[in-house]
């Protein structure tokens, strides 16, 4: 065994410039370092534990293998501390000291952004190991003492961030690193404790080796997706929801991940109650590698519409640069995310089929990820038209082909399409979805943000079929059935009555006409036209501001020529009696759509006491 020798040396690395090169572009959230260090103990004391189980080291392991973070606010130190395999002096020499690059120029010309002119950090951190300079960003110098598990003496490495190092003997007793950063002035905020364990906790929470900080542990290191489903509980699962989102209600249900080829992955996914619509920033899901927190932004990783999931995924084959905070999209991420996707729709599928009652209960709060994903993903459509329900205003739910045989026979027009009437809004549509289900029609609920959508995704997916809502027109012309009504008043009566309206009204946004109805049915109608109210719902749900949504609405106003009032209208002589009376029926009719406020509906209240 021989002893240590001093000695001094340059880091190979052929360019004075790396370190800021490494400290302005490898790193943009500097707290990283914490992250990078605490692994590398991690990944040392997970290799002695391996070589034992290899029966590759003999000596005594101990009870005590962990990781320990302390600092000295006096000292301004950091030391992140080990008792994992340790570095022999040569093995530092290989490790730390020879970064293999081949020179500034061709370096950075290499890895330039085409768009920047700067080094690409995606492109650098994805092709080098640089997780231990890291420190760097925050140390004026770093000091590593270590102890390998073979018979060597301990060693001392420090080095100030240029490209000189010395290394020598050291004191050390015991097996193991320590990792000690003498903080730069810039980066004295580190000297916390609360700083600290907040980064410990963000990025260590879960690590298979117990960190202790400050006298406690502050992970689980066997965190559920960590075991075998059969190994756990239902309270299990809640109880760790909870761990990850400690305010959230209760979710809906879980799907635990494990899959070992061709790529590996393990978490646990959850549907959550969306009691507020997308909560897209409420809560996100983590990403892990190896259990070490990555990142909460799963795109890419996650198809688009399970962004709206709760959970953990831990994937180690998933690709990431040194600061391990950016997904690129390769191949085992796009199997990653097919992945997901066939898992949830399988899930979906199982608990329809074996649970209906339990599965119409909660699907107020899962139809909303199923009709995004249907939106959104062609495979995914091909299995969720199996359990995609749609609710009528009665509350029964109907899968799409239960709703088609539900309804055909009465609501074929007469080009043999299928109409689907809807609405949005039972309340304030009210008399409409009376006048629909008067005649033995059936009206859907789709009352959710990602509704108007989804009704368009319908029309296109399902063959000769059409949804309408309910005040789009009136019933005769939303299910054509090639009946026409007989009308009580002539051609010339008809003419009269629509330019009475017209006179009155005087409204460019009305296009007015008299229609045949049975006279059970309202006198006279408001309606929007279906395509221009659905495109306005569309854009406004986007938040953008489309060529319909600053259009005006452009309404119908349909006259029952067969209701009693109708005739009155046209029996009445005096024009001023005339005139009221067509404003009151009008103000009826907006008031059926929830349009009738302000001054319009003081003046229709006054009208109205007067004529009583």
């Amino acid at each position: 065994m021989e002893a240590v020798q001093n000695e001094k040396g340059q880091i190979s690395i052929h360019t004075e410039n790396i370190f800021p090169i490494i400290k302005k572009f490898l790193y943009s959230d500097h707290e990283i370092f914490l992250r990078e260090l605490v692994s590398n103990a991690v990944d040392a004391t997970q290799k002695l534990s391996k070589l034992a189980s290899y029966g590759e080291f003999n000596g005594e392991i101990g009870d005590d293998l962990k990781v320990t973070v302390a600092f000295d606010k006096d000292a301004k130190t950091i030391t992140i501390s080990d008792r994992g395999i340790g570095m022999t002096a040569d093995e530092i020499k290989k490790y730390i000291n020879q970064i293999a690059f081949s020179g500034a120029t061709e370096f950075l010309e290499k890895y330039k952004d085409k768009s920047s002119g700067q080094p690409d950090e995606k492109t650098i951190i994805g092709h080098f190991g640089l997780g231990f300079y890291s420190a760097f960003m925050v140390a004026r110098e770093v000091e590593i003492i270590s102890k390998s598990y073979q018979d060597e003496p301990a060693t001392r490495w420090i080095c100030d961030g240029s490209t000189e190092f010395e290394i020598g003997p050291a004191e050390r007793a015991e097996r193991g690193t320590d990792v000690i950063l003498h903080i730069a002035e810039d980066s004295e905020e580190f000297l916390d404790k609360s700083r600290l364990q907040g980064i410990l906790e963000k990025y260590g929470k879960f690590l298979p080796v117990p960190i202790e900080f400050d006298g406690e542990v502050i992970n689980n290191t066997t965190p559920i997706w960590t075991k075998a489903p059969a190994d756990l509980t239902d309270e299990d699962y809640k109880n760790f929801y909870r761990e990850l989102y400690p305010m959230s209600e209760e979710p809906l249900f879980w799907i635990h991940l494990n899959v070992d080829y061709p790529f590996n992955l393990t978490g646990v996914l959850y549907f959550p109650k969306l009691k507020d619509g997308f909560q897209f920033k409420r809560e996100k899901i983590q990403l892990y590698s190896r259990q070490v927190f990555i990142t909460d932004e799963v795109k890419d990783v996650v198809p688009d519409f399970l962004m709206l999931l709760h959970g953990v995924i831990d994937s180690p084959d998933i690709p990431l640069n040194v600061s391990r905070s950016f997904l690129q999209a390769d191949s085992n991420v796009k199997k990653i995310n097919s992945y997901i996707t066939r898992k949830v729709a399988d899930k979906l599928n199982d608990l329809f089929k074996s649970d209906r009652k339990g599965y119409e209960e909660k699907f107020d709060d899962i139809g909303l990820f199923v009709k995004y994903g249907i939106l959104s993903d062609d495979k995914f459509w091909e299995k969720a038209k199996e359990f995609v329900l749609l609710k009528n205003t009665e509350g029964n739910f109907y899968t799409l082909n239960e709703y088609r045989e539900h309804v055909q026979a009465n609501q074929t027009d007469k080009g043999e399409t299928l109409v689907m009437l809807y609405t949005t809004n039972p309340q304030q549509q009210h008399a409409y979805v009376e006048s629909a289900t008067r005649r033995g029609y059936d009206v859907l609920l789709m009352d959710s943000q990602i509704d108007a959508h989804f009704i368009n995704s319908l029309e296109y997916k399902l063959e000769k079929t059409s949804l309408k809502r309910v005040d789009a027109d009136t019933l005769d012309k939303l299910i054509d059935k090639g009946l026409n009504n007989e009308s009580v008043l002539s051609a010339d009566d008809q003419t009269k009555l629509k330019e009475v309206f017209e006179k009155t009204l005087d409204n460019k946004s009305l296009t007015i006409n008299v229609e045949s109805m049975p006279s059970d049915e309202l006198p006279v109608t408001i309606t929007v036209p279906e395509f221009m109210r659905r495109m306005k719902d569309m854009s406004a749900l986007s938040g953008e501001q489309s060529m319909f949504g600053t259009m005006p609405v452009m309404y119908t106003l349909s006259i029952n020529a067969n209701h009693p009032l109708t005739a009155k209208v046209l029996a009445t002589i005096d024009e001023a009696q005339q005139q009221t009376l067509v404003k009151q029926l009008y103000d009826l009719a907006l008031l059926a759509q929830n349009m009738l406020t302000g001054a319009g509906l003081t003046a229709f209240v006054r009208r109205s006491v007067e004529q009583l």
